[in-house]
């Protein structure tokens, strides 16, 4: 393929290829329809050959070349699979459309500073777990970590200090720069404001800008509500001193945050499959222990 697309690059060999698209043609010809020498005219065809996309025959004294429409349709299907794989509904170009429309809208709206305060973003999530499980993927680093990041992004350094007062880091990295070479793709400071075990959970966490200042502040306020299945959770945003440099960051809070929770929601089921099927596999190991020890 990448030969194939290194011949079609060069303009003059696409003219070639046009003229050999409408009927075979001796290199003579070619050469005077695509007003070029014959010997370069030669050497461009030869490299189409080597790469497959066209064949020849000598007759006569003539050398005849033609098309191979194989080579083509090939890497039309490769090309229209590539466009099907970046449209895919719900697939991260999608999300990055999303986000584009976003911060065009947050950047014109961001005039001054306060442009935001006051804005709000409700988030609710049926969690296939019990409330001690839940808060613990809330407030522990090491659960946290799994989830507390947008799906392109991975946690570089996390600190959150479950307590009244407690210190809140939360760096994070492109999800692809496994050796941390790239730009930190963004950091956040923050502290705890209240904390009840298993009830509520609210903190204050603020994106840093490039300069070291805060965006904005965000106020989080997480709910926790057992149900018949698991655990209802609440999630409350509330903005304020915002800069005007914030906008970038704003637009991306609902779609980044709702990615976060939604992978929260994965683990939660994936985990409470997991020790289901264990709790199967116990009980039927003790009802077989029993049936043997009847016998």
């Amino acid at each position: 393929m990448d030969a194939l697309l290194s011949a079609l690059a060069d303009p003059a060999r696409w003219r070639l290829v046009s003229l050999l698209a409408e009927r075979p043609r001796s290199v003579g010809v070619l050469a005077q329809l695509a007003e070029a020498r014959q010997p370069q005219t030669t050497k461009h065809l030869q490299i189409l050959e080597r790469a497959g996309v066209v064949t020849s025959q000598r007759t006569g004294q003539r050398r005849i070349y033609a098309l191979r429409s194989a080579a083509l349709r090939d890497l039309a299907a490769t090309l229209s699979g590539l466009a099907d794989t970046a449209d895919q509904e719900g697939g991260p170009r999608a999300t990055f459309d999303r986000y584009g429309a976003s911060l065009d809208a947050e950047r014109l709206a961001a005039g001054e500073s306060g442009w935001a305060d006051g804005r709000s973003f409700r988030f609710l999530r049926s969690l296939a777990g019990r409330p001690d499980a839940v808060w613990r993927h809330l407030t522990e680093a090491t659960l946290l970590a799994r989830w507390w990041t947008p799906d392109d992004l991975r946690v570089s350094e996390l600190v959150f200090e479950a307590r009244e007062g407690g210190r809140i880091v939360h760096e994070y990295r492109d999800a692809e720069d496994t050796d941390g070479s790239a730009l930190v793709a963004g950091r956040a400071e923050g502290v705890v404001d209240d904390v009840r075990t298993g009830e509520r959970l609210a903190y204050r966490l603020s994106p840093l800008l490039p300069d070291g200042g805060l965006a904005f502040t965000a106020h989080v306020d997480l709910g926790l509500t057992p149900t018949e299945t698991g655990t209802d959770l609440d999630v409350h945003w509330r903005i304020t001193d915002s800069t005007v440099d914030s906008a970038d960051f704003i637009a991306g809070i609902e779609i980044g945050f709702g990615q976060s929770l939604d992978k929260l929601a994965a683990i939660l089921t994936r985990d409470a499959h997991t020790t289901g099927t264990t709790e199967g596999t116990d009980n039927a190991s003790h009802s077989d222990a029993d049936t043997r020890s009847s016998k």
